[in-house]
């Protein structure tokens, strides 16, 4: 039987005032300029370019001639690389509402997701409800409770293998999206019926099930059986490539979201008796997230400027257009309030720093 959800609270009022400044400061920027916070012109360009490097290569291995192992592996690659740029570029800012001032718009952008093989409604509730709300807490965040051979918080019962996660995490990483596909959204979507989510975000188990069931079929229709009857290579070069499309997008799309969180700088808090979390929640995000690259432009317009999580995680339904220009505004108030700003030079820092992070979890 399904129970109703009962969300923990963050109980302290310290920083109020920080808070308060730096609401106000960020609506001054976006009224002294005149700009929306939403998207703007610009995102239909790249809204146009980061579909066309998922579905050009697509249309290649089709029509082109493209028929040798090397090729079908090679556009499977590409498409791998365009799957994660629509996930990080277009898909996270649907889901957030932050892509458009229309709520419609945002609602069918976000079923991207499923057009390329996860599932909308789960990622809303994982990404944008728990992990959103309660970064890095033991018992909320799932993005620290993967499988049981990944430790990514100190609450989380260490196991002998973890010794080596380090080495083999990427491994796994790179399994995400094809657990995704496989079996984890129908998995997960159980599990957040019974705990009440679902009914939190006016929906039904039905409904979102049939969802799931019908944009598998399409996934695998156009993505596996489609080639598989259409091109003369060997169904196993397909498949292989197939697989391999997922890995690379699985490594990217961890390569940007773990250094933004489980990494030596960021706090792994936990609720207390009453189950509540002891901070402000501003705060709490600011000692859970971390920054990099952050002057990095390229990199940041392809990963849809999730290099600024710490902006992202403060300002969810602000596009990520505008984070570069934000990131001032936010350092600056977090120095004058003496409260942490993480952020990282490089982007290879962050990942040695993450790297780094599963070493000392797979010993401590």
């Amino acid at each position: 039987m399904t129970k109703a959800f009962t969300a923990p609270r963050f109980v302290s009022k310290s920083k109020a005032e920080f808070t308060k400044t730096l609401n106000k400061r960020v609506e001054k920027y976006f009224k002294e300029n005149g700009i929306s916070k939403k998207g703007n012109w610009k995102m239909i360009i790249k809204f146009i370019l980061v579909f066309a490097a998922y579905f050009v290569p697509f249309g290649f291995m089709l029509t082109g001639n493209f028929q040798s192992a090397a090729g079908v592996l090679g556009l499977y690659f590409l498409m791998g690389i365009g799957q994660s740029l629509i996930g990080l570029s277009i898909m996270h800012d649907a889901n957030h509402g932050s892509l458009s001032k229309n709520r419609k718009i945002n609602d069918i952008v976000s079923y991207s997701l499923n057009l390329i093989g996860g599932n909308s409604i789960n990622w809303k509730i994982q990404h944008n409800f728990l992990h959103h709300s309660f970064t890095n807490v033991h018992g909320m965040d799932e993005d620290i409770s993967s499988i049981p051979i990944l430790r990514f918080a100190p609450q989380t019962k260490r196991l002998a293998i973890h010794k080596f996660q380090f080495l083999y995490a990427w491994f796994f990483y790179g399994l995400m999206t094809f657990s995704w596909t496989v079996a984890k959204d129908m998995i997960q979507l159980v599990s957040f019926d019974k705990r009440g989510l679902l009914k939190m975000q006016r929906t039904t188990f039905a409904r979102e099930m049939a969802i799931i069931v019908v944009s598998k079929i399409i996934f695998y229709a156009y993505t596996l059986v489609i080639p598989l009857m259409a091109l003369e290579t060997a169904w196993y070069w397909v498949f292989l490539g197939w697989v391999l499309m997922h890995i690379v997008s699985g490594v990217i799309l961890a390569a940007i979201f773990q250094p933004a969180h489980v990494v030596k700088e960021t706090e792994y808090p936990e609720m207390n008796e009453e189950g509540n979390v002891e901070n402000q929640w501003t705060i709490h995000q600011l000692s859970t997230t971390m920054n990099f690259a952050p002057t990095s432009e390229l990199f940041s317009y392809f990963v849809g400027g999730l290099n600024f999580q710490v902006e992202h995680h403060l300002f969810p339904h602000i596009c990520h257009q505008h984070y570069k220009a934000m990131a001032p505004i936010v350092e600056e108030t977090c120095k004058e309030f003496d409260v942490p700003y993480y952020s990282k030079k490089t982007f290879l820092g962050a990942v040695v720093d993450h790297t780094q992070l599963l070493y000392r979890f797979g010993r401590a």
